[in-house]
């Protein structure tokens, strides 16, 4: 038996994705794995059908659990409480109960000075981000009550350090950092664990960024002291596993900041 057999977790931005070198991709299909090697059942959200069948299919298949794949997209303009409610009602219809909820889903015009950012580039962060995390989280609430369970949302260092070219995405980070702050504080009482991690790792999408934007990526993205960048299953995902274990409700409300496999609480 894995350490999450028997639970549910929501997954938000789990679609497959894969590096060049064919390992996880992304930070929430890495998760997804991890959670899949331990038994979870799960509920993976995000806006590309074919990414969440494709997720679908891989961890069925190799791990022998059950996979919800929803498609939802919080955004400007849209009904997005309704978005989110429909994940919900989904997911109890099927698992009956919801353990972790694990806000990672982002969307961002990364690249771009704040000077010449748009409004509508600037909405597709918050929206994407911190809107997200906090419709997920109120929405997942009373059943998180009732599990004592954990949600696990995702800042980065962008916000922490005022990356260049990065001022939506950086803006949305630094919200749901306040706004974890803010859960930890009001749902302690409820025995739920909310943390969040800043990480560094190596995805898809960092792999663009480089090509896209070398300059940028140069300014922005350093070799951690350990010499490599994090990877999105076996270190992420582990943490996140941790982050889900009853030993850590004493963590609740911390910044957890992981670059290239070390972790630290500032």
């Amino acid at each position: 038996m894995g350490f999450l057999t028997g639970k549910t977790a929501i997954i938000t931005g789990g679609g497959r994705s894969v590096l060049s070198d064919g390992r996880c991709g992304s930070i929430g299909y890495g998760i997804a794995t991890t959670y899949a090697k331990e038994g979870a059942n799960l509920v993976i959200t995000g806006r590309n059908v074919k990414k969440l069948e494709d997720a679908k299919e891989e961890l069925e298949r190799l791990y022998g659990i059950q996979v919800l794949a929803v498609q939802a997209d919080v955004s400007a303009g849209a009904d997005n409480e309704a978005v989110v409610e429909n994940v919900i009602k989904q997911t109890i219809e099927k698992f009956g109960r919801i353990d972790v909820l694990i806000n990672n889903a982002q969307a961002s015009a990364s690249g771009v000075t704040l000077a010449e950012h748009t409004t509508e580039q600037f909405d597709l962060a918050l929206y994407s981000g911190l809107y997200a995390t906090f419709y997920y989280m109120k929405a997942c609430y009373p059943h998180l009550k009732e599990t004592e369970g954990s949600v696990i949302n995702f800042a980065s260092g962008a916000g922490l350090f005022g990356n260049f070219g990065q001022c939506a995405y950086a803006a949305a980070k630094e919200g749901v950092r306040g706004l974890t702050r803010v859960a930890a504080t009001e749902w302690g009482k409820d025995n739920i664990n909310v943390n969040i991690i800043c990480p560094l790792a190596w995805t898809a999408q960092l792999e663009n960024f480089e090509k896209t934007y070398p300059e940028a990526f140069k300014q922005n993205v350093k070799m951690p002291p350990i010499g490599h960048y994090g990877d999105t299953e076996k270190e992420i995902g582990r943490v996140c596993v941790q982050l889900a274990s009853p030993d850590f409700k004493y963590m609740s409300g911390e910044t957890i900041t992981l670059e290239g496999g070390m972790g630290q609480r500032p």
